[in-house]
């Protein structure tokens, strides 16, 4: 595959390296290279005036999705995939920094 986002059954979102495991013409997991959990933190504006336009800047933050290991692949079963879809290229870039501390 590529760089990726996916969502999990627990509602996390982790972008990452993603790589099919396939046997027998099926899918039977996912292996994970260097996976990063996003979060989207909305930034709060406080204000008294009920006519000020709402700010919509998401500030967004990867982190290692397991903590406490040294792997850089981690292998999931399909069963816990939600979906996989294609990040913004903002993320993509962040991504990439994060684990190569490079961008294309």
């Amino acid at each position: 595959m590529s760089i990726k986002l996916v969502l999990l059954k627990s509602g996390e979102q982790v972008v990452s390296d993603v790589k099919e495991l396939v046997s027998d013409d099926s899918v039977r997991g996912y292996v994970f290279n260097k996976p990063q959990k996003v979060q989207a933190n909305r930034a709060i504006l406080l204000t008294e005036d009920e006519n000020a336009v709402e700010d919509r800047n998401v500030e967004i933050t990867l982190s290692p999705w397991i903590l406490l290991t040294t792997d850089d692949e981690i292998l999931v079963t399909p069963d816990w995939i939600v979906t996989i879809v294609e990040p913004l290229k903002s993320i993509v870039e962040m991504y990439q920094e994060k684990v190569d501390g490079q961008v294309d």
